[in-house]
C-alpha cells in the first residue's frame, strides 16, 4: 500500500528513544520517502515540578548506563548534575511539535538533536534557550524569535498533549515504540515495543514492505 507509514512513539527525555536514535536513522536510510516515519509524543513526564532527589539521579545514572551498554550511546549526566534539577519531559516535547508542524520533514532530525544534547552533552532541554539554541543549529537560517512565540503558545501545549492522549489511547505503555500499518484491513501493527537493535527490527520492516533495504 502506497500509505504504508510508521509511527514512532517516542520522548525527547526517555533515555531508551536516545539509545534507540541509532536504529531509527538506520530505518531512515534504509526506506527513506517509501516508509516516512510519523512522530508522536510519549509523554514521559510531563509537567512535573519537584526537583530531583540525589538518590533518583543516582538511579537514573544506573539507568543510563544500561541504555549505553545496549545502544553505544555516549552519556553525560551534566545537566542533572547541579541542585534544583526539575525532570519534567514537556518543554522539549512541546519544541519538537512545533517543528513537527511547521516543518514536519525536520521533526525527528531535531529530536534527535534535542536527544544528544541532553544525554551526550549534558546540556538542560528543559530550557527555552537550549531549545533555541538547538534548532538554530539543526535549521541555520530558522526564525528562532517565531519559535519561542509559537513554543509558549497556548496551542502548542494542547497539541503536544493531545499527543500523550493518542499514546494513552493507543495502549502505548513504554517508549520507544515503533508502529506500522495500515494493512489492506487498515490494521496497524507493532515493529517493536521497548529498545530492539537494528538487526531486530529491519528484518521485520523489509518482511513488511518486501523489499531489500539500500
Amino acid at each position: 500500500m502506497s500509505d504504508r507509514h510508521l509511527i514512532y512513539f517516542a520522548d525527547p527525555m526517555c533515555s531508551w528513544c536516545y539509545g534507540f536514535w541509532p536504529v531509527i536513522s538506520t530505518v531512515r536510510a534504509a526506506f527513506g520517502d517509501t516508509l516516512p516515519v510519523r512522530l508522536v509524543m510519549g509523554g514521559l513526564r510531563p509537567g512535573t515540578t519537584e526537583a530531583m532527589t540525589e538518590e533518583a539521579k543516582l538511579k537514573l545514572r544506573g539507568h543510563w548506563g544500561d541504555v549505553a551498554a545496549a545502544s553505544g550511546q555516549p552519556f553525560s549526566d551534566a545537566a542533572m548534575a547541579g541542585e534544583g534539577f526539575i525532570y519534567d519531559t514537556d518543554p522539549a516535547a512541546r519544541a519538537v511539535v512545533v517543528i513537527r508542524r511547521e516543518r514536519p520533514d525536520l521533526a525527528l532530525d531535531y529530536l534527535g538533536a534535542i536527544q544528544h544534547a541532553f544525554y551526550g552533552q549534558g546540556r538542560d532541554i528543559t530550557k527555552e534557550d537550549v531549545l533555541s539554541d538547538i534548532l538554530g543549529k539543526v535549521v541555520p537560517g530558522a526564525d528562532l524569535d517565531a519559535f519561542r512565540v509559537n513554543w509558549r503558545s497556548e496551542d502548542a501545549e494542547n497539541e503536544t498533549w493531545a499527543d500523550y492522549a493518542v499514546s494513552q489511547k493507543s495502549g502505548v505503555t513504554g517508549f520507544p515504540t515503533l508502529v506500522g500499518g495500515p494493512d489492506e484491513a487498515g490494521h496497524y501493527g507493532i515493529v517493536t515495543r521497548g529498545y530492539a537493535p537494528p538487526e531486530q527490527v529491519l528484518p521485520v520492516l523489509v518482511d513488511w514492505i518486501g523489499r531489500p533495504v539500500h
